[in-house]
């Protein structure tokens, strides 16, 4: 077993900031003294990224210093043009992540943190997965897993946690995806991961309604008025540990994190359970975009992510924001230090 977390984090989309927000967190020394890390990409993009910005961004770690496992790409390497995402950036980041995830099985790394890919680029270049996540899960052949996102309040030093109960599916399709047994899943899961990673044996947990005002008895709605409510009762009944609350008004819902976030820790839950990406991201983002951290609970290894996409348009420029990078390692390391802690205890 390694003293030190030992962490896998791959370039994503070599077109994209990943690089830029990659060597400016690990120019951070308090960071990396804490773990060993190994990049998963090519030097080369690496380097090329180096000599762009260091003249106009302070602090960035040099690539001949970093441990770095090299991929091995195809003759379309040399179409990757900073800023222009296209097959051949698409093909690179599958293969950085699917690298990563071996390796990871293999047992050499604890964890794997996952600089932003396109999916867009991804399906160009034949590889049709709504995102990392599912990738993330087909490999190890596992079924139930679910997308958490994490972000500490700089203000109170109150933690927002927001599962979702669907990911990248359209509007349209929503409540015919949401049903008892998933809702079930995903609540299994975030109690078994409030445990776990975050020590939490009798949690408080928010469950969102799906239509306005919660169907308001029907009228807006019938989701909540046909299952969901029965739904929540009977969860309480096999869980009399836990606190659960909903269907909760959407639009109420993130009063009290708000609160929480930005004043005190008042009554807040110590997670929530939104139905749909924007329902429970919109919220995320307003808070905490630039320190919001995306982990897949479920997985056999610890995965983290920043929660920011691959943003092309500010590539080069030097101004690509580091924190939420950040908070994705320091935040690996310390699942990784909690999960062997336990092993080890």
């Amino acid at each position: 077993m390694y003293s030190k977390p030992h962490l896998a984090v791959t370039l994503g989309d070599p077109a994209g900031i990943g690089p830029e927000v990659i060597l400016k967190a690990l120019a951070d020394q308090s960071l990396t003294s804490e773990c060993h890390i190994t990049l998963i990409g090519h030097r080369k993009i690496l380097q090329q990224t180096y000599e762009n910005l260091h003249s106009i961004a302070s602090s960035l770690a040099i690539p001949d210093d970093l441990n770095i496992l090299e991929v091995e790409l195809n003759e379309n390497c040399h179409k990757i043009t900073p800023g222009i995402g296209n097959i051949a950036s698409g093909a690179a980041s599958f293969a950085y992540l699917e690298t990563a995830i071996t390796q990871t099985l293999a047992g050499k790394f604890h964890a794997i943190v996952t600089a932003p890919i396109a999916k867009t680029h991804w399906k160009a270049a034949g590889h049709d997965y709504p995102g990392q996540t599912e990738l993330l899960a087909e490999k190890p052949g596992i079924q139930r897993f679910g997308m958490l996102f994490v972000a500490k309040s700089p203000h109170t030093n109150w933690t927002l946690r927001t599962l979702l109960a669907t990911t990248h599916i359209p509007l349209s399709e929503v409540p015919k995806a949401l049903t008892p047994e998933l809702l079930s899943l995903k609540l299994d899961l975030l109690i078994e991961c409030l445990e776990q990673d975050f020590g939490i044996k009798n949690p408080k947990i928010a469950v969102a309604g799906l239509n306005p005002h919660s169907g308001e008895n029907g009228q807006l709605g019938t989701e909540e008025k046909d299952w969901m409510i029965d739904w929540i009762k009977q969860q309480s009944d096999r869980y009399p540990q836990l606190q659960l609350d909903g269907p909760i008004p959407p639009d109420t819902l993130w009063v009290k994190p708000g609160q929480a976030w930005y004043n005190s820790a008042t009554n807040a839950h110590d997670a929530y359970l939104a139905l749909y990406h924007d329902q429970g991201l919109i919220p995320v983002k307003l808070m905490a975009f630039d320190r919001a951290v995306n982990t897949t609970i479920g997985l056999p290894f610890i995965r983290t992510s920043p929660d920011h996409g691959t943003a092309f348009d500010i590539v080069g420029k030097g101004i690509a924001d580091a924190s939420s990078m950040k908070a994705a390692l320091q935040f690996a390391i310390e699942l990784t230090r909690q999960r062997l802690h336990e092993t080890q205890s």
